[in-house]
């Protein structure tokens, strides 16, 4: 594990600490989580982007042709 030091303005200090008392878990544990969070979000965008450029218009149409057109779900509202 390793050890960073943050710098934080008072005030996001302070709600950190509120939100993190009140969800019953440490500092350190909401910081961790929010990293995750968002590293997960950003390799999610790339992993996408990078399939997203391998995909081919053509091939696409090509699949989207042996669809069945239908009505939709009525939970589909």
């Amino acid at each position: 594990m390793s050890a960073i030091s943050l710098r934080l303005p008072n005030s996001l200090h302070k709600r950190l600490r509120e939100v993190a008392m009140r969800d019953e878990i440490s500092i350190n544990q909401f910081i961790a989580t929010a990293v995750a969070e968002k590293l997960s979000a950003l390799l999610t965008a790339e992993y996408l982007g990078q399939r997203a450029r391998r995909g081919r218009r053509a091939r696409f149409l090509r699949v989207l042709r042996k669809v069945r057109p239908a009505d939709p779900e009525r939970s589909d509202d």
